[in-house]
Protein backbone atom coordinates (compact mmCIF):
# COMPACT_ATOMS: atom_id res chain seq x y z
CA UNK A 1 0.00 0.00 0.00
CA UNK A 2 0.67 3.68 -0.87
CA UNK A 3 2.10 6.16 2.03
CA UNK A 4 -0.61 8.39 0.81
CA UNK A 5 -2.99 5.38 0.92
CA UNK A 6 -1.97 4.70 4.71
CA UNK A 7 -2.38 8.52 5.46
CA UNK A 8 -6.15 8.67 3.75
CA UNK A 9 -6.66 5.54 5.68
CA UNK A 10 -6.10 6.99 9.23
CA UNK A 11 -7.73 10.07 8.65
CA UNK A 12 -11.28 8.50 8.08
CA UNK A 13 -10.54 6.31 11.21
CA UNK A 14 -9.74 9.67 13.04
CA UNK A 15 -12.80 11.25 11.59
CA UNK A 16 -15.24 8.05 12.73
CA UNK A 17 -14.06 8.21 16.24
CA UNK A 18 -14.55 11.68 16.40
CA UNK A 19 -18.50 11.72 14.67
CA UNK A 20 -19.03 8.45 17.43
CA UNK A 21 -17.91 11.21 20.55
CA UNK A 22 -14.76 8.73 21.11
CA UNK A 23 -11.53 10.38 21.81
CA UNK A 24 -8.56 9.61 19.32
CA UNK A 25 -6.82 6.78 19.69
CA UNK A 26 -2.97 7.08 20.74
CA UNK A 27 -2.57 6.33 16.87
CA UNK A 28 -4.86 9.60 16.29
CA UNK A 29 -3.75 11.65 18.95
CA UNK A 30 -0.02 11.20 17.76
CA UNK A 31 -1.53 12.37 13.98
CA UNK A 32 -2.83 15.29 15.35
CA UNK A 33 -0.21 16.89 17.40
CA UNK A 34 2.43 15.79 13.89
CA UNK A 35 -0.28 17.46 12.25
CA UNK A 36 -0.19 21.04 14.73
CA UNK A 37 3.51 20.99 14.98
CA UNK A 38 3.77 21.30 11.11
CA UNK A 39 1.16 23.92 10.93
CA UNK A 40 1.68 27.21 9.18
CA UNK A 41 -0.26 28.56 12.07
CA UNK A 42 2.36 28.08 14.18
CA UNK A 43 5.45 29.66 12.81
CA UNK A 44 5.67 32.61 14.56
CA UNK A 45 3.45 35.23 13.04
CA UNK A 46 3.24 38.22 14.88
CA UNK A 47 0.05 39.35 16.11
CA UNK A 48 -1.39 42.67 15.97
CA UNK A 49 -1.32 44.80 19.08
CA UNK A 50 -4.47 45.23 20.70
CA UNK A 51 -6.34 48.57 20.74
CA UNK A 52 -5.11 51.21 22.78
CA UNK A 53 -1.34 50.40 23.19
CA UNK A 54 -0.31 53.25 21.11
CA UNK A 55 -0.20 57.15 21.97
CA UNK A 56 -2.88 58.74 24.05
CA UNK A 57 -5.40 60.14 21.65
CA UNK A 58 -6.62 63.12 23.53
CA UNK A 59 -3.40 63.64 24.80
CA UNK A 60 -2.46 64.28 21.11
CA UNK A 61 -5.04 66.18 20.73
CA UNK A 62 -4.05 68.57 23.65
CA UNK A 63 -1.25 69.86 22.00
CA UNK A 64 -1.16 73.36 20.27
CA UNK A 65 -1.41 73.28 16.71
CA UNK A 66 -2.22 69.21 16.93
CA UNK A 67 -5.44 68.85 17.97
CA UNK A 68 -7.43 68.25 14.88
CA UNK A 69 -4.46 66.55 12.92
CA UNK A 70 -4.93 62.79 11.50
CA UNK A 71 -5.55 60.61 14.64
CA UNK A 72 -6.70 57.48 15.52
CA UNK A 73 -10.35 58.12 14.29
CA UNK A 74 -9.13 58.78 11.24
CA UNK A 75 -6.68 55.96 10.43
CA UNK A 76 -8.77 54.58 7.86
CA UNK A 77 -10.10 57.36 5.40
CA UNK A 78 -11.53 55.64 2.80
CA UNK A 79 -13.00 52.94 4.93
CA UNK A 80 -14.66 55.58 6.77
CA UNK A 81 -15.88 58.25 3.92
CA UNK A 82 -18.03 54.93 2.87
CA UNK A 83 -19.69 54.20 6.72
CA UNK A 84 -18.90 58.14 7.81
CA UNK A 85 -18.29 56.23 11.63
CA UNK A 86 -14.43 56.43 12.85
CA UNK A 87 -13.34 53.03 14.12
CA UNK A 88 -11.62 52.30 16.92
CA UNK A 89 -7.51 51.21 16.35
CA UNK A 90 -4.10 51.63 17.59
CA UNK A 91 -2.52 55.03 16.34
CA UNK A 92 -2.05 55.63 12.80
CA UNK A 93 1.08 56.54 11.34
CA UNK A 94 1.42 59.08 8.56
CA UNK A 95 4.94 57.75 6.26
CA UNK A 96 6.41 60.16 3.84
CA UNK A 97 7.38 58.06 1.12
CA UNK A 98 10.75 57.72 0.11
CA UNK A 99 11.92 60.37 -2.16
CA UNK A 100 9.10 62.97 -1.48
CA UNK A 101 11.36 66.31 -0.56
CA UNK A 102 8.46 68.73 0.43
CA UNK A 103 8.66 72.10 0.23
CA UNK A 104 7.05 75.26 -0.75
CA UNK A 105 7.87 75.05 -4.36
CA UNK A 106 4.87 73.93 -6.67
CA UNK A 107 5.55 71.43 -9.82
CA UNK A 108 3.36 71.19 -12.91
CA UNK A 109 -0.08 69.68 -11.53
CA UNK A 110 0.12 65.71 -12.49
CA UNK A 111 -3.06 64.08 -13.08
CA UNK A 112 -4.27 60.50 -13.80
CA UNK A 113 -6.62 59.67 -16.75
CA UNK A 114 -9.69 60.60 -14.50
CA UNK A 115 -8.10 63.94 -13.07
CA UNK A 116 -8.04 62.42 -9.54
CA UNK A 117 -6.36 59.72 -7.32
CA UNK A 118 -7.44 56.26 -6.92
CA UNK A 119 -9.45 54.84 -4.42
CA UNK A 120 -6.76 52.05 -4.04
CA UNK A 121 -3.88 54.20 -3.87
CA UNK A 122 -4.84 56.16 -0.50
CA UNK A 123 -4.05 53.43 2.01
CA UNK A 124 -0.54 53.27 1.13
CA UNK A 125 0.00 56.55 3.44
CA UNK A 126 -1.70 55.24 6.20
CA UNK A 127 0.21 52.59 8.03
CA UNK A 128 -0.35 50.89 11.19
CA UNK A 129 1.86 52.65 14.21
CA UNK A 130 4.03 50.61 14.82
CA UNK A 131 6.47 50.32 18.39
CA UNK A 132 9.57 51.96 16.79
CA UNK A 133 9.00 55.00 15.12
CA UNK A 134 10.02 55.72 11.42
CA UNK A 135 12.72 57.94 11.43
CA UNK A 136 11.69 61.25 9.08
CA UNK A 137 13.88 62.31 6.49
CA UNK A 138 15.90 65.56 6.81
CA UNK A 139 12.90 68.02 5.22
CA UNK A 140 10.84 66.49 7.15
CA UNK A 141 12.48 67.10 10.46
CA UNK A 142 12.96 70.98 9.37
CA UNK A 143 9.02 71.27 8.54
CA UNK A 144 8.21 69.87 11.84
CA UNK A 145 11.07 72.13 13.54
CA UNK A 146 9.02 75.43 11.95
CA UNK A 147 5.73 73.89 13.00
CA UNK A 148 7.69 73.23 16.65
CA UNK A 149 9.22 77.00 16.50
CA UNK A 150 5.74 78.48 15.65
CA UNK A 151 3.41 76.53 18.47
CA UNK A 152 6.00 77.62 20.85
CA UNK A 153 5.50 81.45 20.03
CA UNK A 154 1.69 81.25 19.65
CA UNK A 155 1.61 79.24 23.22
CA UNK A 156 3.62 82.37 25.17
CA UNK A 157 0.86 84.51 23.62
CA UNK A 158 -2.07 82.02 24.69
CA UNK A 159 -0.25 81.66 28.45
CA UNK A 160 -0.78 85.23 28.27
CA UNK A 161 -3.88 85.33 27.46
CA UNK A 162 -6.73 86.25 30.40
CA UNK A 163 -9.93 84.03 30.48
CA UNK A 164 -11.74 86.52 29.12
CA UNK A 165 -9.61 86.88 25.42
CA UNK A 166 -9.43 82.86 25.33
CA UNK A 167 -12.72 82.37 25.67
CA UNK A 168 -15.17 85.31 26.93
CA UNK A 169 -15.00 87.81 24.35
CA UNK A 170 -16.60 84.91 22.12
CA UNK A 171 -19.23 83.37 24.61
CA UNK A 172 -20.33 87.48 25.42
CA UNK A 173 -21.04 87.80 21.77
CA UNK A 174 -22.76 84.55 21.23
CA UNK A 175 -24.83 85.38 24.58
CA UNK A 176 -25.43 88.87 23.59
CA UNK A 177 -27.40 87.32 20.18
CA UNK A 178 -29.93 85.54 22.19
CA UNK A 179 -30.46 88.64 24.41
CA UNK A 180 -31.84 90.22 21.04
CA UNK A 181 -33.84 87.82 20.04
CA UNK A 182 -36.91 88.65 21.96
CA UNK A 183 -36.81 92.43 20.05
CA UNK A 184 -36.74 90.57 16.65
CA UNK A 185 -39.90 88.44 17.37
CA UNK A 186 -41.87 91.23 18.33
CA UNK A 187 -40.54 93.38 15.78
CA UNK A 188 -42.31 91.13 13.55
CA UNK A 189 -45.57 92.31 15.39
CA UNK A 190 -45.26 95.70 13.73
CA UNK A 191 -47.76 96.24 10.87
CA UNK A 192 -45.02 98.83 9.53
CA UNK A 193 -42.63 97.72 6.64
CA UNK A 194 -39.49 99.19 8.33
CA UNK A 195 -39.96 97.52 11.64
CA UNK A 196 -41.10 93.93 10.23
CA UNK A 197 -38.13 94.39 8.09
CA UNK A 198 -35.43 95.04 11.36
CA UNK A 199 -37.78 92.21 12.80
CA UNK A 200 -36.12 90.16 10.20
CA UNK A 201 -32.26 91.06 9.81
CA UNK A 202 -32.27 90.51 13.56
CA UNK A 203 -33.17 86.96 13.47
CA UNK A 204 -31.37 86.53 9.94
CA UNK A 205 -28.01 87.55 12.08
CA UNK A 206 -29.26 85.67 15.59
CA UNK A 207 -29.18 82.73 13.22
CA UNK A 208 -26.18 82.60 11.49
CA UNK A 209 -24.29 83.87 14.40
CA UNK A 210 -25.87 80.86 16.37
CA UNK A 211 -25.66 78.44 13.65
CA UNK A 212 -22.16 79.23 12.13
CA UNK A 213 -19.75 81.13 14.76
CA UNK A 214 -21.35 79.43 17.69
CA UNK A 215 -21.69 75.58 16.55
CA UNK A 216 -18.26 76.08 14.97
CA UNK A 217 -16.31 77.32 17.77
CA UNK A 218 -18.16 74.03 19.66
CA UNK A 219 -17.01 71.40 17.28
CA UNK A 220 -13.34 72.75 18.29
CA UNK A 221 -14.49 72.87 21.68
CA UNK A 222 -13.18 76.35 21.89
CA UNK A 223 -16.68 77.55 23.70
CA UNK A 224 -14.97 76.21 26.92
CA UNK A 225 -11.95 74.48 28.68
CA UNK A 226 -14.22 71.79 30.12
CA UNK A 227 -14.34 69.17 27.56
CA UNK A 228 -17.73 68.00 29.27
CA UNK A 229 -19.67 71.18 28.69
CA UNK A 230 -17.69 71.03 24.79
CA UNK A 231 -19.88 67.89 24.25
CA UNK A 232 -23.13 69.80 25.97
CA UNK A 233 -22.74 73.02 23.86
CA UNK A 234 -21.81 71.11 20.74
CA UNK A 235 -25.34 69.42 20.74
CA UNK A 236 -26.79 72.66 21.47
CA UNK A 237 -25.38 74.37 19.05
CA UNK A 238 -25.16 71.72 16.07
CA UNK A 239 -28.55 70.29 16.73
CA UNK A 240 -30.77 71.97 18.40
CA UNK A 241 -29.66 75.40 16.35
CA UNK A 242 -28.82 74.22 13.44
CA UNK A 243 -30.94 71.19 12.85
CA UNK A 244 -27.40 68.97 12.24
CA UNK A 245 -25.74 65.85 13.72
CA UNK A 246 -23.08 66.86 16.62
CA UNK A 247 -21.43 63.63 15.45
CA UNK A 248 -20.91 63.82 11.86
CA UNK A 249 -19.93 67.78 11.74
CA UNK A 250 -17.04 66.69 13.80
CA UNK A 251 -16.36 63.84 11.99
CA UNK A 252 -16.80 65.74 8.58
CA UNK A 253 -15.55 68.89 9.66
CA UNK A 254 -12.60 68.21 12.55
CA UNK A 255 -11.21 65.26 11.51
CA UNK A 256 -11.69 65.22 7.67
CA UNK A 257 -11.72 69.17 6.42
CA UNK A 258 -9.41 69.78 9.13
CA UNK A 259 -7.02 66.43 9.34
CA UNK A 260 -6.83 66.42 5.68
CA UNK A 261 -7.07 70.18 4.36
CA UNK A 262 -7.10 69.86 0.37
CA UNK A 263 -6.19 66.41 0.40
CA UNK A 264 -7.99 64.58 -2.97
CA UNK A 265 -11.22 63.08 -1.72
CA UNK A 266 -10.45 63.72 2.08
CA UNK A 267 -10.67 67.21 3.09
CA UNK A 268 -10.76 68.80 -0.43
CA UNK A 269 -14.15 70.65 -0.03
CA UNK A 270 -15.53 68.63 -2.78
CA UNK A 271 -18.84 68.57 -0.57
CA UNK A 272 -19.65 72.02 -1.63
CA UNK A 273 -19.30 71.12 -5.37
CA UNK A 274 -22.89 70.80 -7.35
CA UNK A 275 -21.34 70.04 -10.82
CA UNK A 276 -25.04 69.81 -12.50
CA UNK A 277 -26.08 73.56 -10.98
CA UNK A 278 -24.48 76.05 -13.94
CA UNK A 279 -22.46 79.47 -12.41
CA UNK A 280 -25.51 81.83 -11.72
CA UNK A 281 -27.56 78.90 -10.37
CA UNK A 282 -25.62 77.64 -7.57
CA UNK A 283 -23.75 81.13 -6.45
CA UNK A 284 -26.75 83.37 -6.46
CA UNK A 285 -29.53 80.85 -6.14
CA UNK A 286 -29.17 77.58 -4.73
CA UNK A 287 -27.96 79.07 -1.33
CA UNK A 288 -31.54 79.79 -0.51
CA UNK A 289 -32.47 76.30 -0.05
CA UNK A 290 -29.56 75.75 2.74
CA UNK A 291 -32.46 75.44 5.84
CA UNK A 292 -34.42 72.65 3.83
CA UNK A 293 -31.01 70.90 3.05
CA UNK A 294 -29.46 71.07 6.24
CA UNK A 295 -32.09 69.04 8.38
CA UNK A 296 -32.64 66.44 5.25
CA UNK A 297 -28.84 65.92 5.08
CA UNK A 298 -28.71 65.00 8.19
CA UNK A 299 -31.79 62.60 8.50
CA UNK A 300 -29.70 60.98 6.06
CA UNK A 301 -26.35 60.86 7.87
CA UNK A 302 -28.39 58.81 10.83
CA UNK A 303 -28.37 55.57 9.10
CA UNK A 304 -24.68 55.13 10.01
CA UNK A 305 -24.76 56.48 13.98
CA UNK A 306 -26.19 54.20 16.88
CA UNK A 307 -29.67 54.46 17.74
CA UNK A 308 -29.77 56.45 20.82
CA UNK A 309 -27.69 59.23 19.09
CA UNK A 310 -29.97 58.92 16.10
CA UNK A 311 -33.12 59.23 18.88
CA UNK A 312 -31.15 62.23 20.33
CA UNK A 313 -30.26 64.23 17.52
CA UNK A 314 -34.36 64.25 15.53
CA UNK A 315 -35.19 65.14 19.31
CA UNK A 316 -33.19 68.03 19.21
CA UNK A 317 -33.84 68.93 15.66
CA UNK A 318 -37.58 68.58 16.38
CA UNK A 319 -36.62 70.96 19.26
CA UNK A 320 -35.14 73.39 17.52
CA UNK A 321 -37.18 74.29 14.75
CA UNK A 322 -40.71 73.72 16.49
CA UNK A 323 -39.43 76.39 18.93
CA UNK A 324 -38.87 78.78 16.32
CA UNK A 325 -42.43 78.01 14.33
CA UNK A 326 -44.16 78.13 18.00
CA UNK A 327 -42.04 81.76 18.57
CA UNK A 328 -43.37 82.71 15.30
CA UNK A 329 -46.93 81.99 15.81
CA UNK A 330 -47.12 82.90 19.51
CA UNK A 331 -45.14 86.02 19.87
CA UNK A 332 -45.10 87.11 16.41
CA UNK A 333 -48.70 86.66 15.44
CA UNK A 334 -48.34 84.82 12.43
CA UNK A 335 -51.65 83.51 11.61
CA UNK A 336 -51.01 80.83 8.98
CA UNK A 337 -48.65 77.64 8.63
CA UNK A 338 -47.20 78.90 5.68
CA UNK A 339 -46.40 82.43 6.66
CA UNK A 340 -44.68 81.13 9.29
CA UNK A 341 -42.53 79.05 7.58
CA UNK A 342 -41.95 80.88 4.78
CA UNK A 343 -40.22 83.83 7.55
CA UNK A 344 -38.64 80.61 9.04
CA UNK A 345 -36.75 80.40 5.32
CA UNK A 346 -36.12 84.17 4.95
CA UNK A 347 -34.43 84.56 8.21
CA UNK A 348 -32.58 81.19 7.93
CA UNK A 349 -31.09 81.94 4.76
CA UNK A 350 -30.13 85.69 5.19
CA UNK A 351 -26.64 85.24 4.98
CA UNK A 352 -26.66 82.01 2.90
CA UNK A 353 -25.17 83.48 -0.22
CA UNK A 354 -21.74 84.32 1.50
CA UNK A 355 -21.78 81.65 3.35
CA UNK A 356 -21.47 79.31 0.73
CA UNK A 357 -19.44 81.78 -0.65
CA UNK A 358 -16.69 82.05 1.89
CA UNK A 359 -16.49 78.17 2.21
CA UNK A 360 -15.60 77.64 -1.34
CA UNK A 361 -13.54 80.36 -1.51
CA UNK A 362 -10.93 79.71 0.99
CA UNK A 363 -9.72 76.61 -0.14
CA UNK A 364 -10.99 75.83 -3.59
CA UNK A 365 -8.71 77.22 -6.40
CA UNK A 366 -5.73 76.61 -4.28
CA UNK A 367 -2.97 73.51 -4.42
CA UNK A 368 -4.45 69.89 -4.03
CA UNK A 369 -2.97 67.47 -2.65
CA UNK A 370 -2.49 63.67 -3.29
CA UNK A 371 -3.31 61.47 0.25
CA UNK A 372 0.51 59.47 -0.77
CA UNK A 373 2.15 62.59 -1.60
CA UNK A 374 0.91 65.72 0.36
CA UNK A 375 3.34 67.79 2.14
CA UNK A 376 3.97 68.60 6.28
CA UNK A 377 1.38 70.49 8.60
CA UNK A 378 2.96 73.73 7.98
CA UNK A 379 3.17 73.63 4.20
CA UNK A 380 -0.12 72.21 3.78
CA UNK A 381 -2.13 74.82 5.73
CA UNK A 382 0.06 78.00 4.80
CA UNK A 383 -0.52 76.43 0.85
CA UNK A 384 -4.34 75.20 0.96
CA UNK A 385 -5.98 77.92 3.32
CA UNK A 386 -7.21 81.71 2.37
CA UNK A 387 -7.93 84.56 4.94
CA UNK A 388 -10.37 87.17 3.53
CA UNK A 389 -10.37 90.40 4.32
CA UNK A 390 -12.42 91.85 7.89
CA UNK A 391 -15.71 92.40 7.05
CA UNK A 392 -17.92 93.99 10.89
CA UNK A 393 -20.66 91.71 9.45
CA UNK A 394 -19.10 89.00 8.53
CA UNK A 395 -16.74 88.80 11.63
CA UNK A 396 -19.77 89.08 14.08
CA UNK A 397 -22.05 86.26 12.00
CA UNK A 398 -19.17 83.48 11.24
CA UNK A 399 -16.28 84.44 13.15
CA UNK A 400 -12.64 85.94 12.58
CA UNK A 401 -12.00 82.10 12.44
CA UNK A 402 -13.93 81.59 8.68
CA UNK A 403 -13.27 84.84 7.54
CA UNK A 404 -10.09 86.86 8.05
CA UNK A 405 -8.31 84.55 10.26
CA UNK A 406 -8.82 81.00 8.52
CA UNK A 407 -4.94 80.69 7.89
CA UNK A 408 -4.37 81.15 11.58
CA UNK A 409 -7.68 78.64 12.59
CA UNK A 410 -6.05 76.03 10.47
CA UNK A 411 -3.18 75.89 11.76
CA UNK A 412 -4.26 76.27 15.48
CA UNK A 413 -7.84 74.99 15.37
CA UNK A 414 -8.50 74.25 19.02
CA UNK A 415 -8.77 78.38 19.61
CA UNK A 416 -10.98 80.81 19.34
CA UNK A 417 -11.97 83.54 16.86
CA UNK A 418 -10.69 86.24 19.71
CA UNK A 419 -7.41 84.51 20.07
CA UNK A 420 -6.62 83.79 16.11
CA UNK A 421 -7.07 87.62 15.61
CA UNK A 422 -4.75 87.90 18.52
CA UNK A 423 -2.32 85.86 17.15
CA UNK A 424 -2.88 86.80 13.25
CA UNK A 425 0.23 88.92 12.96
CA UNK A 426 2.56 86.31 14.80
CA UNK A 427 1.62 83.82 12.05
CA UNK A 428 1.90 85.95 9.37
CA UNK A 429 4.90 87.88 10.29
CA UNK A 430 6.50 83.91 10.76
CA UNK A 431 5.50 82.81 7.38
CA UNK A 432 6.68 85.51 5.54
CA UNK A 433 10.16 85.77 7.14
CA UNK A 434 10.38 81.65 6.64
CA UNK A 435 8.90 82.52 2.76
CA UNK A 436 6.12 79.97 3.30
CA UNK A 437 3.09 81.44 1.49
CA UNK A 438 0.20 83.18 3.57
CA UNK A 439 -2.89 83.49 0.77
CA UNK A 440 -5.08 86.77 1.36
CA UNK A 441 -7.66 88.00 -1.31
CA UNK A 442 -10.35 90.02 -1.24
CA UNK A 443 -14.43 88.37 -1.06
CA UNK A 444 -14.84 90.78 -4.80
CA UNK A 445 -11.89 89.66 -6.13
CA UNK A 446 -12.49 85.91 -5.08
CA UNK A 447 -16.12 86.01 -6.44
CA UNK A 448 -15.27 86.97 -10.09
CA UNK A 449 -12.45 84.40 -9.94
CA UNK A 450 -15.61 81.67 -9.35
CA UNK A 451 -17.78 83.45 -11.76
CA UNK A 452 -15.38 83.47 -14.56
CA UNK A 453 -13.51 80.13 -13.98
CA UNK A 454 -16.58 77.98 -12.41
CA UNK A 455 -16.21 75.29 -14.59
CA UNK A 456 -12.64 74.89 -14.11
CA UNK A 457 -13.05 74.92 -10.20
CA UNK A 458 -15.96 73.70 -9.12
CA UNK A 459 -17.06 71.05 -12.23
CA UNK A 460 -13.78 69.64 -13.81
CA UNK A 461 -11.95 67.33 -10.98
CA UNK A 462 -8.97 69.82 -9.20
CA UNK A 463 -5.62 69.25 -10.74
CA UNK A 464 -2.78 67.52 -8.07
CA UNK A 465 0.07 69.90 -7.43
CA UNK A 466 3.56 68.28 -5.74
CA UNK A 467 6.05 69.89 -3.90
CA UNK A 468 9.75 69.54 -5.86
CA UNK A 469 11.65 70.82 -3.03
CA UNK A 470 12.79 73.43 -0.18
CA UNK A 471 13.52 76.87 -0.86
Amino acid sequence: MEPWQEMLMENQDLYQERQKGKPPSEAGAARIELLQKGSSLNHGVEQPEPPGEGRNAQEKGEKLGQGDTPSQETADPTQQMQTGISRAGPPEQEVTPKGQDPGPILNHPVLDGDGNTSREEMPRVFQRGAKEEVEPPEEGRREEALMGELSELVQQVVKRSSWWERHGIDDCIIALNFLILPAGFLCLRSDNALPFLLGIFILGIVHHTITVKGSHLASHNALTESKSWGKVWAIFFLEVCSAFTAEQAYYNHVKLHHGYTNVIRLGDSSTWKIPFLNRYVYMFIAPIAIPVLTPLVALGLLKDVELKTALRTLGCMFLGLYSHYWLLVNVSGFQSVWSALICMLITRSLLAHPYIHVNIFQHIGLPMFSADKKPKRIHLMSLGVLNLPRNALLDWSFGHSIINCHVEHHLFPNLSDNMCLKIKPIVSQYLKKKKLPYNEDSYISRLQLFLHRYEELMVNAPPISELVGIQ
